[in-house]
Formats: C-alpha cells, sequence, structure tokens
C-alpha cells in the first residue's frame, strides 16, 4: 500500500454484537467512501426516526465516561467509537462510512482484533489522491493531578509511549513505546481487551455502565488474579489496550497524526483533551499533503484549515 495516498475499503463488511454498556444488540456495516470524506458514522434507529451524520471529529465528543461518545445523546449517538476507529487508524485506512442500527458499537470481543480480521477480509484500496497529515509543530500538554498527556513534534511517523499506574496488584505499573505501522498494530495492539476491575461491577451498573460485560468481552480483574479462565493474551495486555484506546482517541484529529504521544494514567477524557489543546493554537500545528516517499507539502500555508468546519459536524 502506498502510504502517501489516501486508502478506503475494497468493499462492505458487516459486523454484530452487543454493546459493552449497554447490553443493546448493535449491527454495524463499514462501507468505502471517497477520497477526502474522512471516517462518518451514520446512526440509524434514532428514537425520533431520523438517520444522523456524525463526523468522527474530536469536536464532537460529548463524553468520555469509560468510553468515547461522539453526537448528541438527544438526537442520535454513537458510543464506545474508539475500538473500530483504532483499527481504522492503525490499518491506515482514511476514508469510511460506519452505519449502525443503535446508540452503541458492538464490543464484539473487547479488542479491536474483530475489525482488524474484517478490514483484512474485505481489504484495503488506494486512491488516486495524496494522503494529508497532521503535523506536530509544538509541544502540547494537558494534566490532571498526576495525570498527563501531551503531543511532540518528531522528524516522521507516528510515536507512542503509554504508561498506567493502578493500585491493583495484578495490574499495577506499566509502561510501553512504540511506533505505529499496520504491521506493528496487528502484532502488538490489535488483540488486547478491554478490561475492569471485578469490585467495581456494582457500581457501574448503577451508573448505567457495564451492562453487556462478560468474560467473553472483558478482562474481569479480581482482587489477587484475572478471572477469566484463558487468562491474559498479553503480559502486558493491560497498557496494551491502554495504547490501543489511544489511537482510537486520537483518530479523531480528523488525520494521521505526525507527532508523538505520551500520556501517564490518562485515558478517553485526557486523550480527547490534548487534542482540544492541540487545535486551541494555529501554531501548534500544520496540514501537510504527501508528495511521495519523500515529499510533502504544508498545506496550512495554502489557507487549507483543520477546523470544525473543513469536518463537518453533526449534519
Amino acid at each position: 500500500m502506498r502510504t502517501h495516498k489516501q486508502t478506503t475499503l475494497k468493499g462492505p463488511a458487516t459486523l454484530s454484537g452487543i454493546g459493552v454498556h449497554s447490553g443493546n444488540p448493535a449491527e454495524i456495516t463499514i462501507r468505502p467512501a471517497p477520497a477526502n470524506h474522512g471516517i462518518a458514522f451514520l446512526r440509524t434507529g434514532t428514537t425520533h426516526g431520523n438517520d444522523r451524520l456524525i463526523k468522527a471529529h474530536h469536536a464532537l465528543v460529548s463524553a468520555t465516561e469509560l468510553c468515547t461518545v461522539l453526537g448528541d445523546v438527544e438526537t442520535g449517538a454513537v458510543a464506545t467509537v474508539e475500538h473500530l476507529m483504532s483499527a481504522l487508524y492503525g490499518l491506515g485506512v482514511d476514508n469510511a462510512l460506519v452505519e449502525i442500527d443503535g446508540p452503541e458499537m458492538p464490543i464484539l470481543d473487547g479488542s479491536a482484533l474483530p475489525f482488524v480480521q474484517a478490514i483484512d477480509k474485505i481489504g484495503i484500496a488506494t486512491c488516486d489522491t495524496p494522503r494529508r497529515w497532521l503535523k506536530i509543530l509544538r509541544h502540547v500538554r494537558i494534566e490532571t493531578g498526576t495525570s498527563f498527556a501531551e503531543l511532540r513534534p518528531i522528524d516522521r511517523g507516528f510515536r507512542l509511549d503509554v504508561e498506567i499506574d493502578f493500585e491493583s496488584p495484578v495490574i499495577g505499573r506499566s509502561r510501553k513505546a512504540m511506533d505505529l505501522s499496520p504491521a506493528t498494530y496487528r502484532r502488538e495492539i490489535a488483540g488486547a481487551r478491554t478490561f475492569g476491575m471485578m469490585r467495581d461491577v456494582e457500581r457501574y451498573w448503577k451508573a448505567g455502565f457495564a451492562l453487556g460485560a462478560s468474560l467473553e468481552n472483558t478482562v474481569a480483574v479480581g482482587e489477587t488474579a484475572v478471572v477469566n479462565p484463558e487468562g491474559l493474551r498479553f503480559q502486558d495486555e493491560f497498557v496494551r489496550h491502554k495504547i490501543l484506546d489511544a489511537i482510537g482517541d486520537l483518530a479523531l484529529a480528523g488525520l494521521p497524526i505526525q507527532g508523538a504521544y505520551r500520556s501517564y494514567c490518562g485515558g478517553h477524557r485526557m486523550n480527547v483533551g490534548v487534542l482540544s489543546a492541540l487545535f486551541a493554537d494555529r501554531a501548534n500545528y500544520a496540514i501537510v499533503e504527501a508528495q511521495g516517499s519523500r515529499r510533502e507539502t504544508v498545506l496550512s500555508e495554502l489557507g487549507v484549515g483543520l477546523g470544525i468546519a473543513a469536518f463537518a459536524g453533526d449534519l
């Protein structure tokens, strides 16, 4: 695949399951989309009967508690978008339309692997249009207590460095850094599953979360061990899943990132928050267009921006 050209899918891919928080069934179809379309969700089955087109853009995030929600809940939203967004970004898919018939994405096995397998089965098509990148120009950092998330410039590519630190002895403190590519994503990140503490289950249920969680889609963490009989897929599966989530949330920048991301005890709120901080100052970034493997054009100098207008909102 030529990385200097935009991509889409060769055909549609359909998956179905239940939402990990709502417990409700949902079916999605990921469809090809033209160049410069980006990723968008077509929400059907709303209570008022009108379909809703929601661009995958950080400015349209309406909630970040335990998952990332796009759109307005009253008129039609899509929850738990991060795993699919992660798979699309990880595999280098620039353009797709995701049709979904309910308010929450299916959790499937709790990782991005089923999405990756569906995309790989269909195949990725190359468009004739040059790919555009979001190039980080200045260091941007947000903090909450001891937690932080930051983006900084690097010469090329997208690097992630994520660290977690849980009081649970089963999870503990762990850190992983990697340069993102489709190969490393498939091998190291896609299969890492979401996880939760058994002691928090009743509290989540009372708050309306984790109603669809089970040992088939979540790594359940007990006081001294993982409850799932099969154990972990990776020794450091917990931090790998946090990287998976970060990739999905950062995909809401609207363009692939050239830069480095670092977080400590972050999560959905901080992943999205660092994007808001980035876009708060136009001097923080540039939009560049690929011209072959070693050349690029700075589109920002030509008046091409990355504001919410350019990535049309909740239509």
